[in-house]
Parts: C-alpha cells; sequence; structure tokens
C-alpha cells in the first residue's frame, strides 16, 4: 500500500525537484543539443508536475493550496523554457 503524501509536501517536493533539474550540468561539448541532458531535465520537470498535477482537482485541498500549486506549475514551465530554450 502506498503513503499518501501531504498536498503541501508534494509542493515542497516539486520545488526541490525544479531546483535539481536546474542544478542538472550542461555538457561542455555539445550544450543544450545534448539529447541525454535534454532527457534528463524534462524527466526531472516531469516528476515535479506528476507531483501537483491533482491537487487543483483535489476536494480536500483549500484555495491557497490549489493557488500554490498552479504558482510552481508556471515555475515548471518557466524553469523549462530556461533551463532549455536557451
Amino acid at each position: 500500500m502506498t503513503r499518501l503524501i501531504p498536498a503541501a509536501e508534494r509542493i515542497s517536493r516539486a520545488r526541490d525537484l525544479i531546483q535539481q533539474a536546474r542544478q542538472i550540468p550542461v555538457p561542455p561539448t555539445t550544450g543544450w543539443s545534448d539529447f541525454s541532458y535534454v532527457a534528463q531535465v524534462r524527466d526531472v520537470l516531469r516528476q515535479a508536475r506528476d507531483l501537483i498535477k491533482l491537487i487543483g482537482y483535489s476536494a480536500g485541498a483549500s484555495a491557497e493550496l490549489k493557488r500554490e500549486a498552479a504558482q510552481v506549475n508556471e515555475e515548471i514551465e518557466q524553469a523549462e523554457r530556461e533551463i532549455l530554450h536557451r
């Protein structure tokens, strides 16, 4: 049986994953055109999205948590643009 993670902890973990994606080192030779680098970054950001994607639909989450989850989703999109689309 899986353990339920509270919404506030999911948001915190998602922000940690965003930071982790920013800290993935850029390959010196090929840079952003390296497919494994792009795949690593997108995988970490996907994990962050998966953590928060259902918070907005949860009846038990407060309006404040739902707004914060939406804000984290925007942070994920912004991080992807900053990291991969330079």
